[in-house]
């Protein structure tokens, strides 16, 4: 799994969401939330802010910030 996908499941986790909760509240199918979620399927820009703001993050935090990429491979 991509580190980005990493922070997007762990924020997930610590939201207690799961990904059919996410997928309802995104009205995208959880299959296609799980490839996002595992690197699979690269969300478009709308969405990705859609999850960050459902995550209560920014895409940049979720999608794009190395800094936090490398804190949580340390895990």
């Amino acid at each position: 799994m991509s580190n980005k996908r990493i922070v997007l499941q762990r924020r997930r986790k610590k939201k207690k969401v799961t990904q059919q909760d996410m997928a309802e509240i995104l009205d995208i199918s959880p299959v296609y939330y799980g490839m996002i979620e595992r690197g699979e399927r690269n969300p478009t820009l709308e969405l990705a802010k859609n999850i960050a703001d459902v995550l209560d993050s920014t895409v940049d935090e979720i999608f794009f910030n190395e800094k936090l990429y490398k804190m949580n491979s340390d895990d």
